[in-house]
C-alpha cells in the first residue's frame, strides 16, 4: 500500500513553536462553530495567520516548532485542520491531548524537527507509508517511520472509521 498526500505536491505551512489551540481555532469561535460546523473550515489560524484558510489545499503539510496545540482541549482545533485537508503535521513535540484528538481525525502527526530543514511555501511530497517527504529541490527526508496502527487508523480516515470497517481498534485482535 502506497499512501501519499491527496495532491501530488504539497506546500509546506511553517508555525513557530508553542502553537496553541487558541491560535488554531480561536475560543471566542465556539458558539458558532457548534451550530455551523462546516463553516469550521474558515477559521483554522484565522487571527494567528489569516491567509492560511483560504490558500492551504488538501494535502498540504504543517511544520510547526515544539509543543503544537498545546492549550485547551478543543477537538474542533485538529478538525478544522482536517476539515480544509491538511494532509499532515511535522514538529518536534505536540501536546499530548492534541495528538490524540488528532489521530482520532485521522490527521497524520510526525514527531520530526523540520524547521531548519524546509521553508514556509516549499513543495514536497509525503509519503505517508514510508514517512518520507520528497522536497521540490531534489532531498528525501526521512521521517521517523509510522507504525502499522497509525498506517492503518491514517488510512481508514480515524479512530471511528477504523471501527466501523474493521468492529475492532487498532491493535485488538479480530
Amino acid at each position: 500500500m502506497h499512501i501519499l498526500t491527496e495532491a501530488p505536491m504539497a506546500r509546506v505551512w511553517m508555525f513557530g513553536q508553542d502553537i496553541n489551540t487558541d491560535q488554531i481555532v480561536p475560543g471566542r469561535y465556539a458558539p458558532y462553530m457548534l451550530k455551523h460546523e462546516d463553516d469550521l473550515r474558515n477559521y483554522p489560524f484565522i487571527e494567528h495567520r489569516p491567509d492560511f484558510a483560504a490558500q492551504v489545499r488538501p494535502g498540504d503539510v504543517i511544520v510547526a516548532g515544539n509543543n503544537f496545540g498545546c492549550g485547551s482541549s478543543r477537538e474542533y482545533a485538529p478538525l478544522a485542520l482536517r476539515m480544509v485537508g491538511v494532509g499532515a503535521i511535522v514538529a518536534p513535540l505536540f501536546a499530548r491531548i492534541f495528538f490524540r484528538n488528532a489521530l482520532n481525525l485521522g490527521i497524520p502527526c510526525f514527531t520530526a524537527d523540520l524547521t531548519g530543514q524546509l521553508r514556509d511555501g516549499q513543495q514536497v511530497e509525503l509519503d505517508l507509508e514510508q514517512g518520507i517527504l520528497h522536497t521540490d529541490d531534489g532531498r528525501t527526508i526521512q521521517l521517523p517511520p509510522p507504525p502499522a496502527f497509525l498506517r492503518e487508523v491514517w488510512a481508514a480516515g480515524g479512530i471511528v472509521p477504523f471501527y466501523r470497517a474493521y468492529g475492532r481498534f487498532p491493535g485488538e485482535h479480530a
